[in-house]
């Protein structure tokens, strides 16, 4: 299975958009057991690994882990720049973990700005989401 690599989430896109939105990108660090966000709550960030472990759960009875993501350049709280309300799932740290925060308002004005790098974004988001999607199959038989 492909998975993004750190930096190829904005690879091809407008150069000026990449600065402006790395510019205000804010370097996060979190030590295991830390939660970035909870299920229901705002997306009001998106979230690039660089390096770590941050399992992805729903808000059941079991808390049932849907996902590890532990590869750097994956995205964590897809939700928010899919212009959702809420997260969809809890995210909370298995390791020491280190990420890109970007906030969701400013960087949906400069993606909107430049539609070609809107569609670029989408379409790697889509894959990185069917991909994460085929990693669940096996444990949905």
């Amino acid at each position: 299975m492909q998975q993004l690599k750190q930096g190829d989430l904005f690879w091809g896109m407008d150069n000026s958009f990449v600065k402006q939105v790395m510019d205000e990108a804010e370097k996060v660090t979190f030590k295991e057991g830390e939660t970035l966000f909870k299920e229901g709550e705002p997306a009001d960030y998106m979230y690039v690994l660089i390096k770590g472990r941050i399992k992805l759960t729903l808000e059941d009875e079991k808390g049932s882990v849907i996902y590890v993501a532990n590869e750097a350049g994956q995205v964590i709280g897809w939700s928010a720049v899919l212009d959702r309300d809420q997260y969809s799932a809890s995210a909370k740290c298995a390791d020491d973990s280190s990420m890109l925060k970007f906030e969701k308002k400013s960087f949906l004005e400069k993606l909107s700005e430049i539609p070609e790098s809107e569609a670029i974004l989408y379409k790697r988001l889509a894959r990185m989401l069917g991909e994460r999607l085929l990693s669940l199959y096996p444990s949905m038989a």
